[in-house]
């Protein structure tokens, strides 16, 4: 019988050099492997490969050099230890995260719980090509948001509370955008609101609690970082909602699979078809 080699790379396993020899990438989700799990794969690696594994780009792991005749032992071994084997191929591949708000003091949003429902909703989906999810938690954009076809990056939305404000004007220092202006004398603030990079250092900041903030989503569209690089756009207000976030992304990947030719990436795609129509139908998506 003849290998079906295309079967086996959507299912994680990628041809070697060497004959009959495959690497195979493991499923993550944000980065996150728990240690039973790193323990099982420790050992495949150890007892089917050669005792070591590959860290990819995109936060997954890959054990390389399992033989063609160990896939089903590797693939029950695997699932005793909680691991599942990866995905390849026009399909949304793994999902990729920083550790957001639950661990780092930067973080404005849950990016792996994100993460997580992303996969439950989206993980493994088939597709013109290739679709790739990133999450970062903050401004820094650990993650690089804009390289994913869609990006979701943590901001907070600043509100200034006259109330509060001693007019300091440790505000209007620390603004990357240069957007927040205090006058002591007339005892005013000015704000170019259409401007700000929801970064939240005016919250962070002030010592009064004049700027206070809500958390939400900047996402990004068509970002691509290969043969050819792009950065993705953001042409949105910032989403609060995240069911509103789950109908926006609805919308992009319906326009994906509804106008992408086989084999051509998202932002392509959007270049030949034209953005407006995109544009507005995921504004009005948002609404």
């Amino acid at each position: 019988m003849s290998t079906n080699y295309k079967e086996l790379k959507k299912g994680g396993f990628m041809r070697q050099r060497q004959p009959n020899y495959f690497s195979m990438r493991l499923k993550s989700v944000g980065g996150h492997l728990t240690a039973e799990q790193l323990g099982t794969i420790q050992s495949v690696a150890t007892k089917f490969g050669k005792g070591y594994v590959h860290l990819t780009s995109r936060q997954g792991i890959e054990i390389p050099f399992i033989h063609l005749d160990d896939i089903d032992a590797v693939k029950k071994v695997l699932s005793e230890g909680g691991v599942q084997v990866g995905v390849c191929g026009p399909r949304v591949r793994t999902i990729t995260a920083c550790q957001g708000n639950s661990i780092c003091p930067s973080g404005l949003i849950d990016t792996l719980k994100l993460a997580e429902e992303f996969d439950k909703r989206y993980g493994g989906r088939e597709l013109p090509h290739k679709f790739k999810f990133g999450f970062t938690g903050c401004r820094n954009n650990c993650l690089k948001a804009e390289e994913n076809d869609i990006g979701v990056k943590g901001g907070v939305k600043p509100d200034w509370h006259a109330e509060n404000c001693t007019f300091c004007g440790v505000c209007q220092a620390v603004c990357p955008q240069k957007i927040i202006t205090v006058d002591k004398i007339a005892r005013s603030v000015t704000f170019d609101e259409n401007n700000c990079l929801y970064c939240g250092k005016c919250i962070k900041s002030c010592p009064s609690d004049a700027w206070q903030g809500r958390s939400g989503f900047v996402i990004s569209f068509g970002g691509l970082y290969g043969n050819r690089i792009a950065v993705g756009e953001n042409f949105l207000p910032i989403i609060f909602d995240e069911d509103k976030l789950y109908k926006i992304v609805d919308a992009a990947l319906k326009f994906f699979a509804d106008n992408a030719k086989s084999g051509e990436r998202f932002r392509t795609m959007l270049e030949r078809v034209g953005r407006e129509n995109f544009i507005d139908m995921i504004t009005e998506a948002a609404r």
